[in-house]
């Protein structure tokens, strides 16, 4: 289930933990329920977001064709910046 707070929504996802030990995200579940899977991941790196605070790893991913920043946070969550509080 999806959490509005201020820029950020939190979101269900779906991850595997490779044989190498990198956590992989597979699919996400949006506000309204609807599963999105993750077509690609173009880059992985540890970084803030500057629109919603806080700090974790970013996946820059491809979800429908479209590029989409997902976080995992250091308390274990994973976020979208939402483009409204």
């Amino acid at each position: 289930m999806a959490i509005r707070i201020g820029y950020k929504v939190y979101v269900d996802v779906f991850a595997v933990f490779t044989a190498e030990g990198e956590l992989r995200p597979k699919y996400l579940i949006w506000e309204d329920g609807t599963k999105y899977e993750i077509d690609r991941i173009k880059k992985r790196e540890r970084c803030a977001s500057l629109r919603a605070g806080g700090i974790g790893i970013l996946y820059i991913c491809m979800v429908r064709g479209r590029e989409i920043r997902l976080f995992y946070e250091e308390n274990y969550r994973w976020f979208l910046e939402a483009k409204e509080a």
